[in-house]
């Protein structure tokens, strides 16, 4: 008998100016006021009153007066508070020069600054210097921009138990069915012995044998579970491809044979015992179920139904995780680094 396989599960940054330093003025020595020339009598001092100082020419330099045409000497006073008035207004013009130079000095420093800020600015932020006129407008904020080219799917599990290529992971009987027991449905099942087998035709009843080796069995990994006098062995044969996995399991006759051992005594022998077949991917699984105790099996026995149901299902969900396990592995390992 063979029954439908479980439905395939669908996953997925000022200058302060130096005023010149007012240079002492300077001016001619105080001028010594010369004596008579040689062998020239000095006038006769006139008699003055009493607290009156001596009369004064109103004209100084006029005739008779210091420094005029009767005096043949030069009028040192005059010359004197003109030198000292030549000396002001130069004092005035270096002065003035001096703060026109310093403000000059300052404007070129603080350009230079202003300058190198600039400079110093559009290095950093790296921003083109205009070339031509430059005029201001309003940008429009710029919209995001996505790639035209679509991520690729997420790998399919399928795929990694189709293809002999991708299914590399290691397969073994403890590692297809693991623990002491298992449990579907709230439905315990305590697991006995395993086995893995290379000779495919060896571990089969009837005509199952020559099926599996006219497609190309590889092996053959095999466990029995038993829950209230119900039985069960599981075969997971594997092939080259999904094609001839498929092929087997239209074309089973006879059954898997039963595994005794680890407290499960012999069962299904020269008794009428449940067969199914079923596949996917490149794995075909076989299960025979029936009593501890030799009873035949029936249709109307309900519980060995139901041990046969349970662990197809068991066995088809290992499969598809071993497929799911590998494409999660192959995507991480193509996953660019953060």
């Amino acid at each position: 008998m063979s029954f439908g396989g479980p439905q395939w599960p669908q996953e997925p940054q000022r200058q302060g100016q130096q005023g010149y330093g007012r240079q002492q003025g300077y001016g001619y020595p105080p001028q010594q006021q010369p004596g008579p020339a040689y062998g020239q009598q000095q006038p006769p001092q006139q008699p003055h009153g009493y607290g009156y100082p001596p009369p004064q020419d109103p004209f100084p330099g006029g005739p008779g007066g210091p420094g005029g045409p009767g005096d043949g000497t030069p009028d040192w006073g005059a010359l004197a508070e003109a030198s000292e008035a030549g000396s002001r207004r130069k004092r005035r013009l270096l002065i003035a020069g001096g703060v026109v130079a310093t403000l000059a000095v300052g404007a070129l420093v603080a350009t230079a600054v202003v300058v190198t800020n600039k400079k110093n600015d559009e290095a950093k932020n790296g921003d083109p210097t205009p070339t031509g006129p430059v005029t201001a407008t309003a940008s429009p904020t710029p919209a995001p921009t996505f790639s035209s080219v679509a991520p690729p799917p997420p790998p399919d599990p399928k795929d990694y138990i189709t293809d002999p290529k991708k299914d590399t992971a290691p397969l073994t009987a403890e590692g297809l069915f693991p623990g002491t027991k298992l449990t579907m449905f709230g439905r315990p099942y305590k697991k006995g012995a395993t086995s893995a087998s290379k000779n495919c035709a060896s571990v089969t009843t009837g005509g199952l044998g020559p099926v599996l080796q006219k497609n190309g069995c590889e092996r053959v990994l095999r466990a029995t579970y038993v829950k209230d006098g119900v039985a069960i062995t599981v075969g997971v044969a594997v092939f080259p491809s999904e094609k001839a996995a498929l092929a087997a399991k239209k074309q089973a006759t006879g059954g898997i044979a039963p595994l005794a051992g680890k407290g499960v005594g012999t069962f299904c022998h020269a008794t009428v015992c449940l067969r199914r077949a079923n596949s996917v991917g490149r794995y075909a699984y076989f299960t025979q179920a029936g009593f501890t105790n030799g009873k035949k099996v029936t249709t109307k026995d309900k519980p060995v139904f139901q041990a046969s149901d349970d662990l197809g299902t068991f066995v088809f969900n290992q499969i598809y995780a071993r497929g799911k396990s590998q494409a999660k592995a192959a995507a991480a390992a193509s996953a660019p680094p953060r």
